[in-house]
């Protein structure tokens, strides 16, 4: 319970937040990254269009580039339609889960022990939920916000938006008309800090910035033999070399703004040194616990391999072979990255990249940061909002290109000793009912006041 919830009733939106999610997840909207296999969105954002219709809206449905690949649009006029829209924006897919490895089917939507557990609960049907949650209450109660609101839930964006914003984007410009500013994941959870008087503070992460996400393809020829020769122009060994380098390489450390201003404001709170010219920095930031993995990726570039491919038969060494390696690059640092990469790839590995997302950083100020942060005191007085880097990407990587400013704001109060991190695309994925509730008020106060 926040510390300023009282006994009152909830609104419409926090009182079916969890009917709504626990509906969303039961929708599988598994992304594999192969249209052929992706089971596509059109049954999700039907439903998601129905639920809007309910209360009155006139929706636009668009298939993004394929079929099946669906999109919803709808629009609330503001007080002032002179200002700026304020977009509020979620991806209806969902990464693949095996159920054989979940306590509960990631498909069912079920709520057990004060969680909504399922793939997509966290990431980002909670949002989505809360999004329609609070656009449904508005319809229904005649709310007028202060100024006009998209509500866009999009497809495709756990392969990166080629059928889904990034398509919108290039194709339909005019979905985006009037739009200034735009709210989505992953930001707005609670991380809870120790002070130096041993007490605790609850610091939420708004999210200004993201590194860019690049998927490259590495290729290696050489010349094809029997198995049982001497061979020292094996395609699979040159690829094999050039991908451990990688592997095993380690970017400079590189701060940037965002991830300064996160820096300083945690150790402010804690009384921790998170100096960046410190030695020991990563063994500091370890001490916040699971954040640590994101915050630590965003202080320098990755590369991590993740595919491999090669041969056709045991005894036959292949003429060629390929890899994939999953690039994250911070803001700035493109054309030095690709740099280091050729370097250490050498002459005989050639690559492309398969997808290439740009980095993307705003600041931390102006009205809707404002709003944010009177969001959550209203709901949380005690707590504080701090900018912070995410080491992934999301669909504001698209929407940025016109000239959208983009946040990550899903507003969850969460427990202090969940392992939030690890519930991105993990087993056993699930969010707090509280925290929907939590974060299902904030956003309503969000628009309220925006």
């Amino acid at each position: 319970m926040s510390s300023t919830e009282n006994n009152r009733s909830p609104c419409r939106a926090e009182a079916e937040i969890v009917d709504l999610v626990s509906s969303l997840i039961r929708f599988d909207t598994s992304n594999t990254g192969d249209p052929s296999t992706t089971k596509g969105e059109r049954d999700c954002a039907e439903w998601v269009a129905a639920q809007l219709q309910e209360v009155g809206y006139e929706t636009e449905y668009v298939e993004s580039g394929a079929p099946g690949r669906g999109n919803v649009f709808a629009r609330l006029k503001g007080a002032d339609s002179s200002r700026g829209a304020l977009m509020l924006h979620g991806h209806l897919d969902v990464v693949p889960a095996e159920p054989a490895d979940w306590r509960v089917h990631p498909f069912a939507g079920a709520v057990e022990d004060g969680y909504v557990w399922g793939r997509g609960a966290i990431d980002m049907k909670d949002m989505v939920g809360m999004i329609l949650a609070v656009a449904r209450q508005f319809k229904a109660e005649g709310t007028v916000p202060p100024r006009d609101l998209v509500f866009a839930f999009v497809a495709d964006e756990e392969a990166g938006g080629k059928f889904g914003c990034q398509w919108l984007v290039e194709n339909r410009p005019d979905l985006f008309e009037g739009v200034t500013e735009a709210v989505g994941e992953v930001g707005g959870f609670s991380l809870t800090v120790p002070k130096p008087d041993g007490s605790e503070r609850r610091l939420y992460l708004v999210e200004t910035a993201e590194k860019g996400l690049g998927w490259m393809r590495l290729t290696a020829k050489g010349r094809a033999g029997h198995g049982s020769f001497l061979h020292e122009d094996n395609a699979v060994t040159i690829l094999a070399q050039a991908v451990a380098r990688l592997g095993a390489h380690r970017f400079p450390l590189v701060v940037p703004d965002s991830v300064a201003e996160f820096l300083e404001a945690v150790g402010n709170e804690t009384g921790l040194d998170f100096d960046p010219a410190s030695p020991d920095l990563d063994g500091t930031l370890a001490k916040l616990g699971s954040i640590a993995n994101i915050i630590g990726a965003t202080l320098r570039d990755t590369v991590n391999p993740t595919m491999l491919e090669a041969g056709y038969k045991a005894n036959v060494i292949p003429q060629t072979a390929h890899a994939v390696v999953d690039c994250r690059i911070l803001p700035g640092r493109q054309a030095e990255f690709e740099k280091t990469v050729d370097e250490l790839i050498g002459p005989d590995v050639t690559r492309e990249w398969v997808t290439k997302l740009d980095s993307y950083e705003t600041t931390f100020d102006g009205h809707l940061v404002d709003a944010m942060n009177d969001a959550i005191l209203a709901n949380d007085s005690e707590a504080r909002t701090v900018p912070y880097m995410l080491s992934g990407g999301t669909d504001a990587k698209a929407f940025a290109k016109l000239g959208i400013r983009c946040f990550g704001f899903a507003p969850l109060q969460l427990p202090a000793d969940l392992d939030f991190s690890a519930l991105f695309h993990g087993v056993d994925e699930r969010v707090p009912v509280d925290a929907l509730k939590f974060g299902t008020r904030v956003l309503e106060h969000l628009l309220k006041h925006s």
